[in-house]
C-alpha cells in the first residue's frame, strides 16, 4: 500500500483531487453559535458561505481530538500502510497539529506517523500535500516524502486580499498586520502568510489594484505549483485571466476557500500560493 498522506480539513483542497490522489482528510468542528457542525461532512462549503452571510454571530473553529486522527491512522495501517505523513494548518494558528502528535505517539508501534507542521493554511497547505500524495503513489520511502514536503515548505508563498480585516480581527488571528486596522476602511488589504502568522503585505486602494498586486507577487518568478484560492470571489475569472500569461490555466489547482480559513478570512478573500523556483 506504500505511504498514505493525512491532512485536516483547512487544506481547501477541491474534492476531485482529494479523490484522486487518495488524501485522507481529518476535519475541524464549526460552530454557528450552539450548532456544531463537522466541516466537509456536516457543513459543506456553499453551505458556509450562506450562514456566514446570514448569522448574527461570527462562527468558530475547533481542532479535531487526538482521538479523530488515531482512528484515520489505524485505519490506514489496517489497510497496509506502510507509513504515514500527516500535514496540518500552522501550529501558531490551531491546536490540530498537536492533536495529531498525540494519535501518531499512539499508533507508532503498529504504522510509524510523521506529523508536518505546514506553517500554512488553505491551499499552501493544500499544495504540500499533493506534492506529498504525488511522490508517495511513485513509491517515495517515507523519509524522501517528509524531505520534499520540508523543502517545498520554506520555499512556499501565500498572498491574500481581503475584503475587510475584520473577521481576522474578531477571530484573534490578526497577527502582524494588526498595524492595518487603523486604515482598513479605506484600503483593500494585502496580507501573506510567513512563518506560519498572518503578516502585512500591502496596502492599495482598490480591490482591482490589489488583484494586480498578487499577479506582481507570481511575476517575481519562477514560481513552481501556482494555486489560486478564494472565498466565493466575484472576480476569480479575472485573476485567472490575469495569470494566464504566467502559467497555463490548466496548470493552476483552484481551491475555494472552505469553513476553517474562511472564518477568519471573510467573504470574496482571494489569494495565490506557490513554491519560489529552486
Amino acid at each position: 500500500m506504500g505511504v498514505r498522506v493525512v491532512t485536516d480539513s483547512a487544506c481547501d483542497l477541491p474534492e476531485d483531487l482529494v479523490a484522486k490522489l487518495d488524501i485522507e482528510i481529518v476535519p475541524l468542528t464549526i460552530r454557528f453559535g450552539s450548532d456544531e457542525l463537522v466541516d466537509r461532512r456536516e457543513l459543506s462549503t456553499d453551505d458556509f458561505w450562506r450562514r456566514l452571510g446570514e448569522s448574527p454571530v461570527l462562527p468558530e473553529t475547533s481542532a479535531p481530538s487526538a482521538g479523530a486522527f488515531e482512528e484515520t491512522f489505524r485505519a490506514l495501517a489496517d489497510g497496509g500502510a506502510d507509513g504515514i505523513v500527516c500535514i496540518n494548518l500552522s501550529s501558531k494558528l490551531s491546536a490540530t497539529m498537536q492533536a495529531a502528535q498525540v494519535a501518531a505517539k499512539a499508533v507508532h508501534d503498529d504504522c510509524p506517523v510523521e506529523v508536518i507542521d505546514s506553517l500554512h493554511v488553505s491551499m499552501g497547505l493544500g499544495n504540500l500535500c499533493i506534492t506529498a500524495a504525488r511522490s508517495a503513489a511513485e513509491g517515495a520511502s517515507l523519509e524522501s516524502i517528509v524531505a520534499t514536503v520540508l523543502d517545498q515548505r520554506e520555499r512556499t508563498k501565500l498572498y491574500g486580499t481581503l475584503d475587510t480585516l475584520e473577521f481576522l480581527k474578531k477571530g484573534g488571528r490578526i497577527g502582524n498586520a494588526r498595524a492595518l486596522l487603523g486604515s482598513m476602511l479605506a484600503i483593500k488589504p494585502v496580507v501573506e502568510f510567513k512563518d506560519g502568522v498572518v503578516e502585512e503585505a500591502g496596502k492599495v486602494r482598490t480591490r482591482s489594484k490589489a488583484l494586480r498586486l498578487l499577479v506582481d507577487k507570481v511575476k517575481e518568478g519562477p514560481v513552481e505549483n501556482l494555486a489560486v484560492l478564494h472565498g466565493n470571489a466575484p472576480d476569480l475569472g479575472e485573476l485567472l485571466g490575469m495569470l494566464n500569461p504566467l502559467v497555463s490555466r490548466d496548470e493552476i489547482v483552484v481551491g475555494q476557500i472552505g469553513p476553517v480559513i474562511g472564518t477568519h478570512a471573510g467573504p470574496r478573500v482571494i489569494g495565490v500560493t506557490f513554491q519560489t523556483g529552486t
